[in-house]
């Protein structure tokens, strides 16, 4: 059956950086599009990131361009949420979600089209 499970979240100070982890079992990550989505206290869910299943590219919110790097390390099963340069406003609950259907280009960043999530990593950033 299909699990995720995140991990690497935790406390660092602004402008520092944290890996997060999502680990896949019951399926391999490339076959589903996989998202790093957010939720910070009393506000909606919303996209950070996602990849491809069929061709591994990548996308992004405004807000994290440049900042977070999403990856794939098939080996492992594991997809990856690179962080840098965080700010506070980054402080959210972390989830990652799976998504089977085909996308012409670019996956979504958009929380439903994602149907299966993992429990979320609290990630705070603050001084």
């Amino acid at each position: 059956q299909l699990q995720l499970v995140e991990s690497g979240g935790g406390l660092v100070q602004p402008g520092g950086s944290l890996r997060l982890s999502c680990a896949a079992s019951g399926f391999h990550v490339s076959y589903y599009n996989i998202g790093w989505f957010r939720q910070a206290p009393g506000k909606e869910r919303e996209g950070v990131s996602c990849i491809s299943k069929s061709s591994s590219s990548t996308n992004y919110v405004d807000s994290v361009k440049g900042r977070f790097t999403i990856s794939r390390d098939n080996a492992k099963n594991t997809v990856y949420l690179q962080m840098n340069s965080l700010k506070p406003e980054d402080t959210a609950v972390y989830y990652c979600g799976t998504s089977y259907r085909a996308f012409q280009l670019m996956c979504p960043v958009t929380p439903y089209e994602y149907d299966f999530w993992g429990q979320g990593t609290q990630v705070t950033v603050s001084s």
